[in-house]
């Protein structure tokens, strides 16, 4: 008898060792204990819940599926229910888990689209917000088919290169960052030395994957330029004004780099 009352004594946790080994609050054990999930072993006179190593395995069960997403009231089932389909339960899970990982990656793109609209802008404003949305809402096979019908196939591409506002890839967060830097340029004159440098910067950034591309280059200007076919494509909404600052700025950077190539062969 007293070894028996000793193998009780050892296995016997008290509620607030219980919450120290496991790290779930005596408050919510206490909530478990009143929907039925994790009964005490016993309670003492002064009816302090006691529980026992069955009680901490059960205990620890319910921590795992409540990691795997599972909703309490799913566990109570699975936990009770020896009949319990586990492979369709964790197939149903993880189903879900996909969808939502979808949402998540939509929302991230999402938010990173109006942060790096941030950039370009300076700041950000409802009508911005409202092109985002418009372009977000933007039927996918719209857009793929507008791109097919104005490039070949070896250009659709070379399309995936472009920057993405939605993107955290190095190359896209340069251009963007190039793009804001000359939005705040645009009261200075196109031909001005930091206008000039970022312009610069552009061209190289360009002939990094389209070099000997010029004709698809200027196809996809001419799109950029036209807010309706810039729009079928799917692309940013860059203000007319913007658009037109930097071609200007182009214009003089390629005029220049082009005299300064005929400078060095009559030199030579």
């Amino acid at each position: 008898m007293n070894g028996g009352k000793q193998v009780l004594k050892l296995n016997s946790i008290p509620i607030q060792e219980l919450s120290k080994q496991t790290g779930i609050t005596v408050r919510t054990l206490r909530y478990y204990d009143q929907i039925g999930l994790l009964i005490p072993a016993s309670k003492t006179p002064g009816k302090h819940r006691i529980y026992s190593d069955a009680e901490l395995r059960k205990l620890q069960q319910i921590q795992f599926l409540k990691k795997l997403g599972f909703s309490l009231q799913e566990i109570s089932d699975m936990i009770s229910s020896r009949e319990w389909n586990w492979s369709t339960s964790l197939m149903n899970q993880l189903d879900f888990v996909h969808k939502e990982q979808r949402k998540l990656s939509q929302m991230e793109s999402a938010l990173r689209a109006v942060l790096h609209s941030i950039a370009v802008e300076g700041e950000t404003s409802w009508a911005v917000i409202q092109k985002l949305i418009q372009l977000s809402g933007q039927d996918p096979s719209l857009k793929q088919s507008f791109r097919n019908q104005m490039f070949d196939e070896r250009e659709v591409e070379m399309l995936s290169l472009l920057p993405n506002m939605n993107s955290a890839d190095p190359d896209s967060l340069e251009w963007i960052a190039l793009l804001g830097q000359l939005k705040r340029l645009m009261e200075d004159s196109p031909d001005s030395p930091d206008v000039q440098r970022i312009v610069r910067r552009m061209d190289e950034k360009r002939l990094e994957h389209f070099e000997e591309e010029d004709s698809f280059v200027d196809k996809l200007w001419e799109i950029r330029k036209s807010p309706d076919q810039s729009e079928q494509m799917g692309l940013y909404p860059l203000e007319q004004e913007l658009l037109a600052f930097m071609e200007r700025a182009f214009d003089i950077y390629v005029t220049r780099k082009e005299e300064q190539q005929t400078e060095r062969g009559e030199t030579s």
